[in-house]
């Protein structure tokens, strides 16, 4: 509700478009507004149930150098940043 009270005309034949930018000044009050649509609810709902189910998600983010070393350059540590990045949990 928010955003469509403060953007109304940022809908496109009824879907959300896949960004937008209200900095980027341009003749819209929305500023840039990518010209995709996408369902990005829809991409959601199938990672968390697939992440639910397997525990495939969380697993590639553990064992990525990459997110692990971000998270730990951004102060996070312990949880499942303190596993060995090869361990894999297991599912009950």
């Amino acid at each position: 509700r928010a955003l469509m009270s403060t953007y109304p005309n940022l809908l496109y034949e009824d879907r959300f478009p896949g960004g937008f930018n209200p900095t980027v000044k341009t003749k819209r009050p929305e500023g840039w507004v990518d010209d995709r649509c996408v369902g990005i609810d829809q991409g959601l709902l199938v990672m968390t149930i697939e992440n639910d189910r397997s525990d495939f998600i969380w697993g590639l983010m553990r064992r990525s150098p990459v997110i692990r070393r971000g998270l730990e350059l951004a102060g996070f540590s312990g949880g499942w940043l303190s596993e060995d990045e090869n361990s894999e949990r297991k599912i009950a």
